[in-house]
């Protein structure tokens, strides 16, 4: 982060949270384990890159624990509010009433829908921090 800067950091984050996510929208179902296991790697490294670079950049070093506190509050909290959300997307869209007994083919496509949702959301966050480069930067202060 302090070679390339938190924005790109941000930005490279979020760009492969899409690379990621598209990954397992798009993937058909013979890659197997590996198939699924790669993307969800690609996808934890880059949020995490992201989270990191977009939370912890200015904050100044006796701030940095408070700041670390609530990172993991705020991820504890989108954690539970998107597994719950997404959770229900992929119902929804599986069409599946027992999951038991769901047929491989539903369990796929609420995959892929709940991922092709995933990516729009990432992509909206991508559109927003590279408008944020566009965004005149404050002075420092004067010491």
């Amino acid at each position: 982060m302090d070679r390339f800067g938190a924005q790109r950091m941000s930005i490279g984050g979020l760009a492969g949270m899409v690379v990621g996510c598209s990954a397992l929208c798009m993937a058909p179902a013979t890659p197997g384990i590996a198939g699924y296991v790669i993307p969800i790697v690609i996808i934890t490294a880059s949020y995490a890159l992201f989270q990191a670079a977009a939370v912890m950049t200015d904050v100044s070093a006796d701030q940095r624990g408070v700041i670390s506190g609530m990172l993991n509050r705020s991820r504890n909290l989108g954690l539970i509010t998107g597994a719950s959300v997404m959770g229900a997307v992929f119902a929804l869209a599986s069409h599946a009433g027992d999951f038991t007994t769901a047929r491989p083919e539903d369990v796929a496509i609420g995959m892929r829908v709940t991922f092709a949702i995933a990516v729009a959301l990432v992509v909206v966050a991508l559109v927003i921090a590279l408008a944020s480069l566009a965004l005149p930067r404050p002075a420092p202060p004067i010491s």
